[in-house]
């Protein structure tokens, strides 16, 4: 199955607009052409693994058009393998082709029903499409196979944050915090960026994690939180006054510092 369906200018499109500052003028903005394929057209003899293998160093280059050839490849001689259908929904999903990434995604649980990863990444894909219900259905199924994964129940939070569902949310990000207390500040070239519908929202989410690092009493993480809601400009931020999940870093000096340098932002 060699999917090159759309046409030039949708790819043009909504691939790989980048712009750079044209050279010799500051002021005019050029489009930078869409990319091109790089690597050696996948080899007819080489086996499922070797093209999966070469598909997975390719990703990492971030060459995705050549890594999709390959995982492609890679399928046409192990249509049932579920890893594999995964690693091509994951470079759709990086190509922003979310809706062959889904089609993907289901056809590696269609072939593995316990494939935690796929339930997780399919999540994801709905997630993207604002079907929120869909989504932690999905991250649900993954965290039956796989529950002491705290990027699960991250994105399980996410889901629930962007429904405006505060206590869910505050309950899956508390166990991702007990899971990985670095959970939120991992990145890789493959994360998705958690949706907020409004800066207030963003705000909110940022004490969240501030009152969920309070309670675990690391004061280093709860006080950057802190800030960052300070100046996304939480409206409710004198509850750090009151909640008693705050009472340890309140006799923090930094707190007490941040406290009285809050940005005009934010009322007295």
């Amino acid at each position: 199955m060699y999917r090159r369906n759309f046409c030039p200018l949708l790819m043009f499109l909504c691939l790989s607009l980048q712009f750079i500052t044209a050279q010799g003028n500051p002021e005019l903005v050029q489009v930078i052409p869409p990319p091109m394929r790089h690597a050696e057209p996948p080899s007819a003899s080489s086996s499922s693994e070797e093209l999966e293998k070469r598909g997975d160093e390719l990703r990492a280059e971030k060459a995705y058009l050549d890594a999709l050839d390959y995982y492609e490849a890679a399928e046409k001689k192990d249509a049932k393998s579920a890893q594999i259908w995964n690693k091509i929904g994951i470079t759709q999903l990086l190509l922003l082709h979310y809706r062959d990434s889904r089609k993907d995604f289901d056809r590696a649980i269609h072939f593995d029903k316990q494939f935690a990863d796929a339930h997780n990444n399919l999540g994801v894909i709905y997630y993207l499409q604002k079907k929120y219900g869909n989504a932690i259905k999905q991250y649900e199924a993954a965290l039956k196979v796989r529950p002491e994964s705290a990027s699960y129940y991250s994105n399980l939070g996410a889901a629930y944050f962007s429904k405006r569902e505060f206590e869910q949310a505050t309950s899956a990000y508390m166990e991702a915090v007990r899971l990985d207390p670095s959970v939120f500040e991992r990145t890789s070239h493959t994360g998705i960026s958690a949706q907020m519908a409004s800066p207030e929202d963003r705000a909110h989410f940022e004490f969240v994690l501030a009152k969920l690092f309070a309670k675990e009493g690391d004061s280093d993480r709860s006080i950057e939180y802190l800030k960052r809601a300070m100046e996304e400009g939480y409206k409710g931020i004198d509850e750090v006054y009151k909640d008693p999940d705050f009472e340890h870093l309140r006799s923090d000096a930094r707190f007490t510092q941040l406290m009285s340098s809050r940005p005009p932002a934010i009322p007295e």
